[in-house]
């Protein structure tokens, strides 16, 4: 058990006992009170220390957890609340906090309709009642899309992480004829654009394996887990969107984009390497360190002729291809014109 899960079982025992009135608690008896409900809940001996459970009662009567309990000593070594109706439990709420609570409402609404948010609707409407929050707009709003094909996986998937279960998944790729079986380790689960990747495993072959492109998920139970132990910040920190390569390094990409939109870069920066490296009053070159994926290419095509690659060549030389490629089809395109 965690301490700071032994922590909140202290301050409830405490709690219990300070607002007994019906017996007196010297600090001998709240130790053993503590002990007591540790062994309830772990199945073994703990002793807690009066050192602790001291530090227990000085941070109750501070506003370091917001309780400020009136905690007071009488007759010179029994313990309890000066104000018989205190509870830790019963934390006066102030405008400003109930506002952030509204608002915080405000936005998990937007989610209760989401699958692995399901469970989310009853907290959510108790949040709403507890707070007397009315039925404003939501003045924030997300950008999701609850009708996107593949959500309805998302809980197994979830659960599969969780529990740690092997996935047997039938996947039809968007250029295959026919749907494949892969047996998987699932890993991570990571949302890009609007679209939601199962990070997973085979042995040592890593896929990342789109939602909507799911057609059916059993879970193996003869198999044996392997847990990777990935961390997602540390997993995607060299590349843009979810394509990751274990044997690429990443490169430096240098790009130019011109001064009208130069300030779109800057706010919301391609990636976390993302550096000014030279500006003036034609434009800013920027430079980003990452691994040369799929994403990437949408993400600087998307900006037309505004951003120009100098840096790597095999990159500036694929979009160049690519924008020849479009010009071509606006050359050869013949359709009657609209009035």
């Amino acid at each position: 058990m965690s301490s700071n899960k032994n922590a909140l079982i202290r301050y409830k025992t405490l709690d219990k006992c300070l607002k007994n009135k019906y017996r007196k608690y010297t600090l001998e008896d709240l130790i053993d009170e503590c002990s007591e409900a540790l062994f309830e809940f772990e199945g073994k001996e703990s002793f807690v220390s009066k050192r602790t459970v001291q530090l227990d009662l000085q941070n109750m009567r501070s506003e370091k957890f917001g309780y400020e309990a009136p905690i007071e000593v009488f007759e010179r070594k029994y313990y309890r609340y000066s104000d018989p109706d205190y509870s830790i439990h019963n934390i006066s709420v102030n405008e400003s906090d109930l506002k952030a609570m509204n608002n915080a409402v405000q936005i998990l609404k937007q989610f209760k309709d989401f699958s692995m948010f399901k469970e989310m609707n009853g907290v959510i409407q108790k949040l709403e009642d507890s707070i007397h929050s009315t039925n404003q707009k939501s003045i924030i709003h997300l950008d999701k899309n609850e009708q996107l094909k593949g959500l309805e996986h998302i809980d197994i998937l979830y659960d599969a992480i969780l529990n740690k279960k092997v996935l047997n998944i039938t996947y039809k790729s968007f250029k295959a004829r026919e749907s494949d079986s892969y047996v998987v380790h699932p890993q991570l689960l990571k949302e890009f654009n609007n679209r939601w990747f199962l990070i997973c495993f085979n042995k040592d072959y890593a896929y990342n394996l789109a939602l909507d492109r799911m057609e059916n998920i059993q879970i193996e139970e003869n198999i044996e887990y392997i847990d990777k132990n990935l961390d997602g910040d540390e997993y995607f920190k060299d590349i843009v969107g979810v394509t990751v390569s274990p044997t690429m390094a990443p490169r430096n990409v240098v790009f130019f984009v011109d001064s009208s939109n130069a300030p779109y870069v800057k706010t919301k920066p391609f990636h976390a390497s993302q550096e000014i490296v030279s500006e003036n009053n034609e434009g800013t070159v920027f430079k980003i360190c990452v691994q040369l994926n799929y994403e990437l290419e949408r993400l600087l095509l998307g900006f037309g002729e505004c951003l120009t690659v100098y840096k790597p060549k095999k990159l500036r030389m694929r979009l160049q291809e690519k924008f020849a490629a479009a010009k071509k089809n606006y050359e050869n395109l013949i359709i009657e014109d609209e009035d």
